[in-house]
């Protein structure tokens, strides 16, 4: 026959068991779901640089056709019109007295 300390010895024993099981099995689950974040989030991050860099080179290829244009005469650019320059009028340089 056991006695009641070896019985409690034995039941505490199952409890510890029992108990580290079920925390490693949550730390398992806890890990995979870190691991899963992280992933996700790379993946977004990764996502946002493919379209960044998607529309640099869409930009470059649009200003590319618009110069192949320009250079084929497909679109006219004017230059600017010349600005008046504002200088002294003889008005200026007249004294009060003429």
């Amino acid at each position: 026959m056991v006695n009641r300390f070896e019985r409690n010895k034995d039941l505490v024993q199952e409890i510890v068991e029992s108990t580290a099981t079920h925390v490693g099995q949550i730390a398992t689950i806890i890990t995979g779901a870190v691991a899963g974040v992280a992933r996700e989030v790379g993946e977004i991050v990764t996502d946002g640089f493919e379209m960044a860099e998607a529309a640099r080179r869409a930009e470059v290829d649009d200003d590319r056709h618009i110069i192949d244009a320009v250079i084929d005469d497909e679109i006219d650019i004017e230059p600017p019109a010349p600005r008046a320059v504002d200088g002294p009028t003889t008005a200026d340089h007249e004294s009060p007295e003429s």
